[in-house]
């Protein structure tokens, strides 16, 4: 009996998708486990394995189209089996869901009033009188009418002011140049993905509705370089500066737990898990892998986890589990150089940690003028759940247990 697959919800926040890839075709034999197709959400690209058995019957959707959730993906069933009366039943469904939900839409009024321009052409000015005539060698004449050029704009470089053939060549060969630099500088226009729609509405929907203020703080590293450097030489696993800080936060937040809260209108959840999301820049834009308990977990965990996770992100291979039930977020552009930055609230979140570069600069100590690693971190914060004391709180905390990293331990 023929069974309907649906375009799946592959993520808390999917309400479309689009088939990247079709692994089968119409006619082959599937078996349950089989890879079907690569489908693109608002998280990443993620492969879709067939639950039932059965011949490929039908696509819904084809390569590179996009379609809601739960819309029809394909059909599998008995080879040569008749699927009309349930398309056509799924199709009535469709229509019947769509009336129910349609709204009149008022059209904006469309301006039919057109604009007449009036073009003078060579043809024109070269009929007029004799008094008005301009000066024009016959050659040069035919050319402009051939070629319909506007000669009251053209100096004739001939004697007493005549227009004269290589005139016109002057004024082809700068046409030519404008259509070609013209093509060359054209706008350039791309498909928007999933990815990058989710962004942009989640991001602007806790932009303009969370009210962000933002903390600023130098934390002196070198204790921290020095007791990584030692980390480092008796260890297998090498930790990066963000693995430390990831574990840092995480302290951290065990003692402010406002910063691992989230605003839900009526209520403010605390959650009780500490899940540290990591921002990984990938091809089609920004996604947050979760570090999961990582209060619990000691540097060589975080840094195989966060490496895996990383990996997985590039490799498009992420499943909703290693991006779901994220509490705080840090953000690190350091790799490239920058001092500081604000960064945009996860949704859901309170906080969210923007870490710039490790740079040296001039320090005073006792009096005295010395060179010191420095970093700079911002904090943002959600208003309707953090004042400002207590993320100030929060930093200065967390500084201390950066500066002195057994802090993390006490």
């Amino acid at each position: 009996m023929a069974e309907i697959i649906k375009m799946p919800r592959l993520s808390d926040t999917m309400t479309d998708g689009v088939v990247a890839k079709w692994h089968k075709k119409i006619g082959d034999k599937i078996q349950e486990g089989d890879l079907l197709a690569d489908i693109e959400t608002d998280k990443a690209t993620m492969e879709f394995e067939s639950f039932q058995e059965g011949t490929l019957l039908y696509i819904g959707v084809q390569q590179n189209e996009t379609a809601k959730v739960d819309s029809i993906l394909a059909i599998l069933g008995d080879k040569d089996e008749n699927i009309d009366k349930l398309l056509s039943l799924e199709n009535n469904n469709d229509v019947h869901n769509n009336n129910n939900e349609s709204t009149t839409q008022i059209e904006p009024s469309v301006d039919l009033t057109a604009k007449l321009e009036t073009h003078t052409s060579s043809q024109d000015i070269l009929n007029t009188s004799p008094a008005d005539r301009i000066k024009i060698s016959p050659l040069a004449k035919k050319i402009a009418q051939e070629k319909n050029i506007d000669i009251t704009i053209i100096s004739g470089s001939g004697e007493g002011g005549r227009i004269v053939k290589r005139d016109l060549e002057k004024i082809d060969s700068i046409n030519e140049t404008e259509q070609v630099l013209s093509h060359a500088l054209e706008d350039k226009k791309i498909p928007v993905s999933q990815m990058r729609k989710k962004i942009a509405e989640r991001l602007s929907d806790s932009k303009f509705k969370a009210p962000h203020f933002y903390l600023n703080i130098e934390v002196n590293v070198d204790n921290l370089i020095e007791n990584r450097k030692i980390i480092n030489e008796k260890n297998n696993v090498k930790i990066s500066f963000n693995d430390i800080i990831v574990k840092a936060v995480s302290m951290a937040i065990k003692k402010h737990p406002v910063i691992n809260s989230s605003w839900l209108d009526t209520h403010i959840k605390f959650h009780k898990d500490i899940n540290i999301g990591i921002a990984v820049s990938v091809e089609n834009g920004l996604i947050v892998p979760v570090i999961k308990n990582a209060d619990f977990k000691s540097f060589t965990d975080i840094s195989t986890e966060t490496r895996a996770l990383i990996q997985k992100a590039q490799d498009n291979k992420l499943q909703p589990d290693d991006w779901e039930s994220n509490t705080f977020t840090i953000s690190n552009l350091g790799m490239f150089g920058i001092d500081d930055f604000t960064a945009i609230i996860n949704p859901d979140d309170a906080c969210i940690l923007a870490v710039g570069a490790i740079k040296q600069r001039a320090v005073v100590e006792n009096g005295v003028i010395v060179p010191a690693n420095i970093i700079r971190l911002t904090l943002s914060c959600d208003h309707r759940v953090v004042d400002g004391v207590e993320g100030a709180k929060f930093l200065s905390t967390l500084k201390n247990m950066l500066e002195s990293p057994l802090m993390m331990f006490c």
